[in-house]
This record gives structure tokens, C-alpha cells and sequence, in this order.
């Protein structure tokens, strides 16, 4: 009997995280990319800039890349471009004239990068790439220009939700268009692959004209500035303010690059409404009433060098907060930026400012479906096999438990993970026992994939208990150290305080260096480096219960 062939979907990042979407369609050895993003570092990652997806699988093969289709422009779907695109022989891309203008832009600030070969798709836009037929269709979410994507295959209709939300009343997009996507649930929609973001939140998710409505009442209750921190991606967001800032007679500042480069962006594109006038320089301020300004930044994570923390902080040439100030964070926050978030408003609040942010009101909405959301969804495509796609493990289980209540078989529902092989054929769905290589390629400055797990260890443990250098002189002939040792101690003791325990680390440094080097023969100074490194360790830590990094620098003289 002839073996079905089965079309295999390979997550390389966005599963089991928030971030670093990239997922391959192979059938033949032919392969459809959905998506590059990169996903930020978790706190124990210091000094790592971002995290992409490990593209070893694709490695010698890149000439089978039919092309990369992406959803939208935040950056966790296009971020991981600059790093990945000479890698993977520069394939086509496809995106939409947003997403497009920024992946364009964003390439500028990377040097000796390839021409992008860049086709401009829009809602009901067909192309063909392979046995892959892929239409593109309009979904809402807070950015404008994403696009769901439809993806015939030889083993049958793939839905892919991209980022979605239901919306009937968004504002500076257009509403869902429930006819358009009735019309892919009556065409036998094999596999719905769903954004599992929000699928542990109950009911309905908000819509942007609340939002509005809320900041509304802000605006008309400020009797001083107003300083909204957002997403420099949340474009959506930004309007909201600026339409408000115009209905209320106010000027615009806007500080942020990103922020600065989206908003050009979306002008060039006219998906910005901005009179003549509206938009000024942070110079011209104090040329205006307090009651007649609105500042848009970025920073509402609490990030170290964007405008709100650089504002906060005094460091900003022509604002400051001053007190009738009313401060927004327009955003949710990102897990593991809470402690950041908190002191920021905690500061903030110090100079006499007032601060509103969502969890008081109604001001952010996310751009996810919520449970209620899910599900209509679900009866709308009806798909024989679901594959939760962008979130945690915990946000997946909770779409199956609602795909389950709504009739689907469990062993219908595919809770996938990076690196997991998902073979896909008209009769069932199932994983490879076998996984791609998945873990993270960390990138550090210019650095891509050079940071490992041993490199990052070190720098946790210069961040935890700081660094102790020995730096000892030894006779080349006898073996024996000359003088006193000298003692680097960086994030660790402050030496003139710790004369004793120098006096005593010194002493003992010279018995083990004398005690471990060869008497007038050939010394191995790796293994007398070794001693000094570990039993220094265990001395310093038996008196100060720290583990401070030992560097042993001996030098032959």
C-alpha cells in the first residue's frame, strides 16, 4: 500500500513563548516561511539584546525557501530580518505596505545588508509559491495592515488567524469582515492554526472606540500637559491621540525614534490623520500653554534609554515632568517588565504629576481574541484540526479546553512546541518523536549566536557576587612568587575596608602557588591557575557565603 504523504509544519519560535514567530510549511522538501521575529531577553540574560529563532534546520537548504509571507509589522514577526535574511540567501518576501515600509526601514540601520526582494500584498491579494496558494485576508489588531493568511496545500486549507482580534468599531482600520471569513469556513478549512494570546481571558476583548472614549475624558479632565507613553508599533494608539489632541486644541510632541519612524511611515502611507501644524519640535514647548500640549513617547515598559524614562529622569533637554502633569501608559505590560514599570510610575508620581494606566481605566486594549472571540471563530471556520500558534504553553491548553467544549476531538487539537516536526495529512495530525534544532540564538551587539549558555552563566555571576582578580609575579627559575600579590575586587568587597581579608587571600595565594609549582623544572601554570581559582573560591566564600568570579593571572618573570 502506497504511504500517504503528509504536509510537515515546523514551529522555530513563538511556541511556548511570547515572541520569535517563525514557523516553515514543507511539502517535498519545499519550504514556506511564515513570519521572522525576534522576542526580547528574560531578566537572566543580562546584556542580550534580542532572541531569534535557530534556523540550523534550514542550513544548506536554503535554495528550497519558496519565499516569507508575514502577518504584520510588529516585531515579533518581522524583527529577526536583519539577522537572518543573509543566512537564508535572501528569499522572496511578501508583506503589506506597512509591514513592508518597516522592514525596509529597519534594514537601513543595518550595514553590508542585501537589496530585500519585497512584493507589496494587500487584503485579497493571491500569490503562488510552489503547491502553496496563499491569499491574503484582513484581520484587526493594533496595528494596521495585518493580514490573516489562507494557504492551500496538497493535502488540503490552511487558515493561519495571524494576531487577531474581533473589532466592529476600531478606529483608523477597518471593522472584522465577517462575510470574508464565513466565506474561507465554507471552503473545508483542514487545519485553523489560531492565536492563543489572549485565549485564557474571558468574554470579549475591547474595542479601540473605548479606548477612545476613555483617553476622551482624560483630555477633557487635564488642566496641564499630557504625556502618553505607548508602542512605537501601536499605531493605532497613536492616532487616538492625536485625534484627541486636535479635537482639543492641543499641539503634538513625539519623542522616541521608533515612534518618529512608524508615524513617517504611516504618513508616507497616509494611514496618519494629522493636520497642518498639529506635529512640533520638543524645542518649541515652552511656546505654548501647558493646557495646549501632548507629548506621545515611547518608554511605557520602562525602558532604561527611551524618551519617558529619559524624562523621568532628567535627562531630556526640553522636557521635564512638572506638577498638573498628567502621565498615560497606554500599554500592558510585558511579563518580566513589571518591577521596571512600577518604579517608573512610582518616580513619576514623586514630581507631583497624576498617572493613569489600564488596570484604572479603561485606556489600553490588547490586540488579541478572547475566549468568546476564540470560539466564534471556531464556528465560523469549523476546521477538522487546530494548532494554537503565538503564546505559552498554559494560553494553548486553554484554546484546546475551549476548541473541546466547542465538539473537537482532543486528539484533533495539536499543542506544538519550537523544534517540534507536525505531519499533517487529510486524516490526522501527529508529532515527530524527532525535533529540529530550537533553542536560542542570542544576539549581542554585532554579535549573532556567539553568546552561549557558559558565557551567559559568567555574567550572571559577575552581576550576583562581582569579580576578584589575582594578579601574581612568579620566579620563572624557582617557581616561588615574588612580592605581595595584587588584588582586583570589582562588584564584590570594597578593598580598603577588607585590609584583613586581603591580608589573609594574599598569604594564601602565595602557599598555594608555592605549593603547586615545579621546583627549577616545567611548571603547568593551567593547573596551578586551577588551584588558585578554586580554593581562593572556597576561601572567600567561607568567609563572606559570596561566589564572586576568581581570575588567577599568573606572569613568569
Amino acid at each position: 500500500m502506497k504511504k500517504k504523504q503528509e504536509l510537515q509544519v515546523i514551529p522555530l519560535g513563538g511556541f511556548g513563548e511570547v515572541g520569535r514567530n517563525m514557523m516553515l510549511l514543507e511539502w517535498k522538501k519545499k519550504i514556506l516561511i511564515i513570519d521572522m521575529g525576534f522576542r526580547m531577553p528574560s531578566e537572566n540574560m543580562p546584556g542580550i539584546d534580542y532572541i531569534i529563532p535557530n534556523t540550523t534546520y534550514l542550513n544548506e537548504r536554503e535554495d528550497d525557501i519558496l519565499g516569507v509571507v508575514f502577518t504584520h509589522g510588529h516585531y515579533d514577526h518581522i524583527g529577526a530580518v536583519p539577522y537572518l535574511i543573509n543566512k537564508l540567501k535572501n528569499p522572496p518576501l511578501f508583506a503589506s505596505p506597512l509591514t513592508r515600509g518597516i522592514i525596509l526601514k529597519r534594514q537601513d540601520d543595518y550595514p553590508n545588508q542585501p537589496k530585500l526582494d519585497i512584493t507589496e500584498v494587500k487584503d485579497g491579494s493571491k500569490i503562488k509559491l510552489g503547491v502553496f496558494d496563499v491569499e491574503f485576508f484582513h484581520q484587526n489588531h493594533n496595528i494596521v495592515d495585518n493580514l490573516g493568511l489562507f494557504i492551500k496545500t496538497p493535502v488540503g486549507n490552511i487558515l493561519h488567524t495571524s494576531d487577531f482580534k474581533f473589532d466592529k468599531t476600531p478606529i483608523n482600520d477597518y471593522p472584522t469582515n465577517f462575510r470574508k471569513l464565513k466565506s474561507f469556513g465554507k471552503r473545508n478549512v483542514l487545519l485553523m492554526m489560531a492565536d492563543a494570546t489572549s485565549a485564557e481571558s474571558e468574554g470579549y476583548s475591547l474595542s479601540e472606540k473605548v479606548i477612545l472614549d476613555n483617553l476622551d475624558e482624560i483630555f477633557q479632565n487635564s488642566k496641564g500637559r499630557i504625556i502618553a507613553a505607548t508602542f512605537s508599533s501601536l499605531i493605532n494608539r497613536i492616532q487616538q491621540i492625536i485625534i484627541l489632541s486636535e479635537k482639543h486644541g492641543r499641539k503634538v510632541v513625539v519623542e522616541g525614534n521608533g515612534m518618529k519612524t512608524n508615524i513617517e511611515i504611516c504618513r508616507n502611507l497616509k494611514y496618519l490623520r494629522i493636520k497642518r501644524g498639529t506635529i512640533i519640535k520638543s524645542k518649541e514647548i515652552d511656546k505654548y500653554p501647558d493646557n495646549k500640549i501632548t507629548v506621545i513617547c515611547t518608554g511605557a515598559q520602562g525602558e532604561g534609554r527611551a524618551a519617558l524614562m529619559r524624562i523621568a529622569n532628567k535627562e531630556h533637554k526640553n522636557i521635564q515632568f512638572k506638577k498638573g502633569d498628567s502621565i498615560i501608559f497606554s500599554s500592558s505590560v510585558i511579563p518580566g517588565n513589571e518591577r521596571a514599570v512600577q518604579e517608573l510610575k512610582d518616580d513619576i508620581l514623586r514630581q507631583g504629576t497624576k498617572v493613569f494606566h489600564y488596570k484604572m481605566m479603561d485606556i489600553h486594549a490588547g490586540g488579541h481574541a478572547n475566549a468568546e472571540e476564540l470560539k466564534e471563530m471556531l464556528d465560523i471556520m469549523r476546521p477538522k484540526f487546530l494548532m494554537p500558534i503565538h503564546g505559552q504553553y498554559s494560553m494553548f491548553s486553554a484554546l484546546k479546553d475551549l476548541a473541546i467544549e466547542k465538539g473537537m476531538p482532543e486528539k484533533n487539537v495539536m499543542l506544538a512546541e519550537n523544534g517540534n516536526v507536525v505531519h499533517l495529512s487529510q486524516s490526522r495530525i501527529r508529532k515527530d518523536e524527532k525535533m529540529v534544532p530550537f533553542h536560542h540564538i542570542m544576539v549581542d551587539g554585532l554579535g549573532i549566536g556567539d553568546i552561549g549558555e557558559v558565557v551567559l552563566r559568567d555574567r550572571k555571576a559577575l552581576a550576583e557576587d562581582g569579580m576578584f582578580v589575582i594578579i601574581a609575579a612568579v620566579d620563572k627559575s624557582q617557581g616561588k612568587i615574588k612580592g605581595s600579590p595584587d588584588i582586583i575586587s570589582r562588584g564584590f568587597i570594597y578593598l580598603r575596608e577588607s585590609k584583613d581579608l586581603l591580608y589573609q587571600t594574599r598569604k594564601k595565594v602565595i602557599k598555594i602557588v608555592n605549593e603547586s609549582a615545579g621546583q627549577g623544572g616545567t611548571t603547568n601554570w593551567t593547573h596551578v591557575k586551577d588551584e588558585v581559582r578554586n580554593k581562593i573560591g572556597q576561601f572567600l566564600y567561607q568567609k563572606t557565603e559570596r561566589r564572586p568570579m576568581v581570575i588567577p593571572v599568573i606572569i613568569e618573570v
